[in-house]
C-alpha cells in the first residue's frame, strides 16, 4: 500500500525532532570509548556522575586515564591508573582532561608539566610537584609519541626520575664506598628508553651523560684509580660525542680528575706519573677553551688550567 507524502513528511519531522532532542542532551563533543588521556589538575573520581556519590579516589596530575563510555553531561566514565598495583573506575568532571586528540594537546600536558617542575624547585612549592612532572612528561611521551616535544619530554621524565633515585641512593651509607659496584645505582631504564627511541638527538646525548655517574667512585679515598678511571669515563664520552650540550661539561670534569691526579701523584711520590697527569690536565682544558669558547665550562676551564700551570694544589686540603 503506497504511503502518502503526508505520512513521509511527519515520519521526516519525528525523525529531525528526535535528532535534536539527541544533540540537546549530548552536548558538545563526544568522547570515544577507550581513548587515552591525563589530567592536568587533581581531581575526585566518583561511583555515578554526581558530586553527592561516593567519592572512590583522588586522582593526581599526570595519571593515565581510559575512557570507558562516552562522556555525557560534562562526566567521563574513566578507568583510572592510581599506580602499578591500584586502578580505579569511575566518574569524574570532564575538565582539565586532556585526550590523545586534543589539538595541541602536547603543548598543554607539557605547559603543565614545567609548570609543576618550577613548582618543584621553590623553597615552598606545592607538595609532590617533582613526582607530577615526572608523570606529565612522560604522558606527553607516551600520548603524542610523534610531538616534537616526545623526545624532550621523556628525557625530562628520566631525569626527574633520575634526580628522586640519585637522592635516595646517595642517603645512604654504601654512597661512600669506593667501588661504585657496591652501591645500588640509579635505574637507567628511561634513560636508555630514551636513547632507544631518540638516538642521535641532544637527549639521547644527554641521557648517556647521566649513565656516567653510576660509573663513579663514592670515595676516592686518597688513591689514583678512581680518578683515572673516572676521567677515562668522560674523556670517551666526549670523543664519542662531541656534539653534545654535555661535552665540555665531560671534559672539564675529566680535565679536574688528571689535575687531581697530579696531587694523588705527587703524594705518592711519582713524579713521571704526575708531569703526565699535568700535561694531560692543561691539553684538556684548552681544548675546552678552543672548542668550546661560548660555553661556560671555557671560563671555568681557564681557571683550572691557571692553577695547574702554577702547581697549585686543587685536590685534598694542602695549603702553600
Amino acid at each position: 500500500m503506497p504511503v502518502s507524502a503526508s505520512v513521509r513528511i511527519s515520519t521526516i519531522v519525528l525523525l529531525l525532532f528526535l535528532f535534536m532532542l539527541f544533540l540537546h542532551v549530548h552536548p558538545g563533543p563526544v568522547q570515544a570509548a577507550g581513548e587515552h588521556g591525563t589530567l592536568i589538575r587533581v581531581a575526585d573520581i566518583y561511583l555515578s556522575p554526581d558530586k553527592n556519590s561516593t567519592k572512590l579516589a583522588e586522582v593526581e596530575r599526570g595519571r593515565e586515564l581510559v575512557v570507558i563510555e562516552n562522556s555525557s553531561n560534562g562526566w567521563a566514565h574513566v578507568e583510572a591508573f592510581l599506580s602499578e598495583e591500584k586502578t580505579v573506575s569511575g566518574w569524574i568532571l570532564d575538565k582539565g582532561f586532556v585526550r590523545s586528540t586534543n589539538p595541541d594537546g602536547d603543548k598543554i600536558v607539557f605547559g603543565e608539566a614545567a609548570d609543576s617542575e618550577d613548582e618543584a624547585s621553590r623553597r615552598h612549592g606545592r607538595r609532590g610537584a617533582d613526582k607530577d612532572a615526572l608523570r606529565l612528561y612522560y604522558r606527553v611521551y607516551d600520548l603524542f609519541p610523534n610531538s616534537p616535544l616526545a623526545g624532550e619530554s621523556l628525557y625530562r621524565a628520566a631525569d626527574i626520575r633520575w634526580q628522586i633515585d640519585r637522592a635516595d641512593v646517595m642517603s645512604r651509607p654504601s654512597a661512600k664506598e669506593r667501588d661504585p659496584m657496591l652501591r645500588e645505582g640509579m635505574n637507567e631504564d628511561w634513560m636508555h628508553e630514551v636513547m632507544k627511541k631518540f638516538p642521535g638527538t641532544k637527549w639521547a646525548d644527554l641521557a648517556a651523560f647521566h649513565l656516567i655517574e653510576n660509573k663513579l667512585c663514592g670515595d676516592w679515598q686518597g688513591t689514583s684509580k678512581c680518578p683515572e678511571k673516572e676521567a677515562d669515563h668522560y674523556e670517551k664520552y666526549a670523543a664519542d660525542r662531541p656534539g653534545s650540550p654535555a661535552a665540555p661539561e665531560a671534559l672539564y670534569l675529566a680535565a679536574k680528575r688528571r689535575a687531581a691526579l697530579v696531587d694523588i701523584y705527587k703524594t705518592d711520590e711519582q713524579r713521571k706519573k704526575a708531569d703526565e697527569a699535568k700535561a694531560r690536565a692543561i691539553a684538556l682544558t684548552q681544548k675546552i677553551v678552543q672548542q668550546y669558547p661560548q660555553s661556560d665550562w671555557a671560563a671555568r676551564a681557564q681557571r683550572l688550567m691557571f692553577l695547574v700551570q702554577q702547581d697549585v694544589p686543587t685536590f685534598g686540603n694542602l695549603v702553600e
